[in-house]
């Protein structure tokens, strides 16, 4: 048996201690205070394959899913709306700039050119069903645990410090967004986004939630799980999202926090958190892991 099935107890030892050690060459974020409580040589991963769980490293860390949770936000939403409705709001254009560029959304006359950056992202969570911003954040929290059985929390430190030290450009995007009609009301749309970010858990729960997009299910429409594969091959990495998927070929999904997940179609999820980040704002280890992965089990969907 081939592909993710064949990974060995001691190929899991190897390529996850020699991704480790490739951590020396990023930092922590420094943007939020919270987020840098934490060491930058910690490694945790989760491999879920068809409900074959396989773990290693710390994996007793809790770290917020901060823009992993980009992809079960839309996962949601067309659940709940339909791809025609909600890419009336989004678009579906790779990005090449940072993913808090004000610039680009300036340029795209306020559209956000996809869910994966936080314009996107922003624009998808003041869709949100609920009557306020906690009500959202909930709804969505009570899905995801329900539909994946995980166990994600809002992680208050985290939020409390996001609150106070990192609104600045989302706060400008937010209000471009109003002024172009993607977004009703800036506060609630941020502050949603902002909770939504904050949601917490272990690679074990992010696993979980992989396994939502790698396999078919009843509980999914394929359609739907299909474009957010899509969107996260394509965007999901920001302006490094077209070199991974010829190196590594496969769905993914970042975040500042060091959080990292990656789909294997029809086989299942690898889960990663590795807080030191490269330039752009992917995490170094968690990406060299999966590209060892993808490369030697032959993963590419390509």
């Amino acid at each position: 048996m081939g592909g993710l099935a064949a990974l060995t107890t001691e190929q899991l030892m190897l390529w996850t201690e020699q991704a480790r050690h490739k951590a020396r060459y990023g930092q922590v974020m420094t943007r939020i205070s919270r987020l840098t409580a934490v060491r930058s040589d910690w490694f945790a991963t989760c491999i879920d394959c068809a409900g074959q769980i396989e773990l290693w490293g710390d994996t007793y860390c809790v770290f917020p899913l901060m823009s992993v949770i980009k992809p079960f936000v839309l996962l949601y939403l067309l659940e709940q709306f339909g791809m025609e409705n909600l890419f009336r709001w989004v678009g579906m254009q790779p990005s090449d700039a940072p993913f808090n560029s004000l610039d680009q959304l300036i340029g795209d006359s306020g559209r956000p050119r996809n869910p994966m950056i936080n314009s996107g992202a922003i624009a998808l969570a003041s869709r949100l069903p609920g009557a306020n911003s906690h009500d959202r954040c909930q709804g969505l929290l009570t899905w995801l645990n329900h539909k994946a059985d995980c166990h994600l929390k809002v992680d208050e430190a985290t939020l409390t410090s996001v609150r106070a030290e990192g609104r600045g450009v989302n706060q400008a995007i937010a209000d471009t967004l109003v002024e172009q009609g993607y977004v009703a009301a800036a506060e609630i749309a941020l502050d949603t986004y902002e909770q939504i970010c904050c949601l917490a858990g272990q690679v074990t729960d992010l696993a979980r939630l992989g396994s939502l997009l790698a396999h078919p299910s009843v509980a999914i429409d394929p359609q739907h799980r299909c474009a957010v594969n899509a969107l996260m091959l394509t965007c999901g990495l920001y302006e490094a999202s077209s070199t991974y998927a010829v190196r590594i070929g496969l769905p993914m999904k970042s975040g500042i926090s060091g959080a990292l997940l990656a789909i294997v179609p029809g086989q299942g999820a690898i889960a990663c958190y590795s807080p030191a980040l490269d330039p752009i704002g992917n995490p170094i280890a968690g990406l060299a892991f999966v590209e060892a992965l993808a490369q030697r089990l032959e993963l590419s969907v390509f």
